[in-house]
């Protein structure tokens, strides 16, 4: 089960973005999973009163949450989603995988923009990375069928990627150590450093590196130039724990911006945004009053709901 789920913000629009992306990816599906209450909200939300609150979104059996929301924040390139495009994952030859790239990139691009123009780089021999008409940031690689993970493992399809600028710039080694001794079935994989200054980057900083945290496979890379840019609410990672212990251990060791506390919600000290839920948040949100009692809580409290 996908403990760690990406939330994507959107500014009223999240089910209109959920159908664009079932029609972009193959094998995806999408559903409104919770909307606004009718009544009894707050002043700034009335506005959404019976809207969409939750859309689900699973690609290949991934699953993303796009938040419908106003527009306060804005996905941004700061946490993009690596789609790898590897024969032996997608059931066919090189040629097919190509083609399935180019399709994906043709409708990710229509309303967007490239950040990185389609072609071959040193890493790929196909690989671009563009940001969609919804600023959801996406990183397509054409993958050697030769090409094997750390482990000797093809890669999976979907990988967010975290690049550290800004307030966290050159911090994605000690982000990582971080992140690993947190979560269960945690490991680093491979490190490749900058052999040299690189704009803002120091030799030394980190220019990819790929680790897994409670078995999902995650990418951090030390940013080499200027970036206006930094984590935010934009994208946010969710937790999905067992049980209060659970959600407790994780929000003591995480939470390190006091003000940025609301609603499950915290900032880590890199400026990462998590979500520390429990797995069975639907069911606590169906509860009479259970929007009002996630309304008035920082740490989610089971218990409280």
């Amino acid at each position: 089960m996908q403990k760690i789920i990406p939330n994507l913000w959107f500014n009223k629009n999240a089910e209109e973005a959920g159908e664009f992306y079932a029609s972009v990816f193959p094998k995806t599906t999408t559903s409104v999973e919770a909307r606004y209450p009718e009544t009894d909200l707050l002043d700034f939300l009335k506005d959404f009163a019976g809207l969409p609150l939750v859309v689900g979104v699973e690609i290949d059996d991934y699953r993303f949450t796009l938040i419908n929301a106003g527009d306060q924040f804005r996905p941004n390139p700061s946490i993009s989603f690596m789609l790898n495009f590897d024969p032996r994952v997608l059931g066919g030859d090189a040629a097919s995988a190509r083609e399935a790239l180019d399709n994906a990139w043709a409708k990710l691009s229509e309303g967007g923009r490239a950040l990185m123009p389609l072609q071959e780089y040193p890493f790929s021999p196909h690989y671009g990375w563009v940001e969609d008409r919804y600023g959801v940031s996406w990183q397509l690689m054409l993958v050697d069928s030769g090409a094997l993970s750390a482990a000797g493992e093809a890669r999976p399809f979907i990988v967010p990627s975290l690049l550290f600028g800004r307030e966290a710039q050159n911090r994605s080694r000690e982000a990582i150590d971080f992140y690993v001794s947190l979560f269960p079935d945690a490991r680093i994989g491979n490190i490749a450093e900058y052999p040299a200054q690189s704009g803002p980057a120091p030799a030394g900083a980190i220019m990819y590196a790929d680790f897994q945290l409670a078995g999902q496979r995650f990418v951090a890379m030390d940013n080499g130039a200027d970036q206006e840019f930094g984590f935010d609410c934009g994208v946010s990672l969710e937790v999905d724990c067992a049980d209060q212990a659970e959600i407790d251990r994780y929000w003591d060791a995480m939470s390190a911006v006091p003000e940025a506390e609301q609603c499950g919600w915290l900032a880590d000290k890199f400026g990462v945004r998590w979500q520390i839920v429990p797995a069975n948040m639907g069911e606590l949100m169906a509860r009479p009053d259970g929007y009002e009692h996630m309304m008035q809580m920082k740490k989610l409290v089971i218990a409280d709901f």
